[in-house]
């Protein structure tokens, strides 16, 4: 198991969810409405999991492989990219299932979705295959399967600043002893 597999195999979920919704009935808002509540939760679930396990260590091993501005201007993207699809969602709550302007809205979020997407799996999914070991990609695949299980009913939308975030991140790193195993980000546990 490795992160940048699951990761894929959440983007694939997206892609797929939101080519269902394409193909339902718009007189069926039922069952658009499941649909969206179903992916707008999972959307929001996996920023928020690539927030807490897989950007901090991307950051962490980055700066490790002298490789910082990359993975800093990387990372930034995408927590604005994030804070854009956030948005995105919350312009679909603003209007009836199945209507022109809820199509619209829907739209917009695939947009900003798959263009964070594409970004991400040209750039950061990349350097890390690169710049971890398939060890430590295992060990976060399963802290982030563990988070996404945990949190499957979803988590609190909450926009970030991305340079603050960076910059938290980055004062934790400096923090650290110097370990890049899995929790030394956030004082958790230290695999062996």
């Amino acid at each position: 198991m490795d992160i940048t597999e699951l990761i894929l195999d959440d983007h694939y979920e997206q892609r797929r969810l939101f080519a269902v919704l394409e193909q339902i009935d718009a007189a069926d808002t039922g069952a658009l409405t499941a649909v969206w509540d179903r992916l707008a939760t999972f959307l929001e679930l996996h920023a928020k999991a690539e927030e807490e396990i897989f950007y901090p260590i991307l950051l962490q091993v980055g700066i490790a492989a002298r490789r910082r501005a990359g993975v800093e201007d990387e990372t930034l993207d995408a927590i604005h990219d994030h804070n854009d699809i956030r948005d995105a969602i919350a312009e679909v709550a603003k209007h009836p299932a199945g209507g022109g302007a809820w199509y619209a809205a829907v739209a917009a979020a695939n947009a900003a979705n798959s263009d964070h997407m594409a970004e991400e799996e040209r750039e950061g999914l990349t350097d890390f295959r690169r710049l971890a070991s398939l060890q430590r990609r295992h060990e976060l695949a399963v802290a982030f399967a563990a988070f996404e299980g945990r949190n499957y009913k979803g988590v609190t939308p909450v926009d970030r600043d991305p340079e603050a975030y960076v910059r938290a991140e980055e004062r934790a790193v400096a923090a650290a002893d110097g370990s890049l195993s899995v929790g030394s980000l956030r004082g958790g546990p230290q695999p062996g």
